[in-house]
């Protein structure tokens, strides 16, 4: 069937062994920068939603006091 010469097996053999470790090293470095992002993504995510509830709770404080300087009628 296939006369596999040990001549050329052996050089595309290493081709290929080069090239499988050059892949799955950038897939990994893809990886890991996929997966900081997402954490600087649910960082920034946590710190808005932090944002957000101060600022309702200045809201709540300011609108009590405004009730309170408001003489009822």
């Amino acid at each position: 069937m296939w006369d596999l010469n040990p001549g050329i097996v052996i050089p595309l053999g290493a081709f290929v062994m080069v090239v499988l470790i050059v892949a799955i090293t950038n897939l990994r470095r893809t990886r890991e920068r996929e997966l900081q992002a997402h954490q600087e993504l649910r960082s920034r995510e946590m710190e808005h939603e932090r944002r957000m509830r101060e600022l309702e709770v200045e809201k709540a404080r300011l609108e009590l006091e405004k009730a309170k300087a408001t003489p009822p009628r």
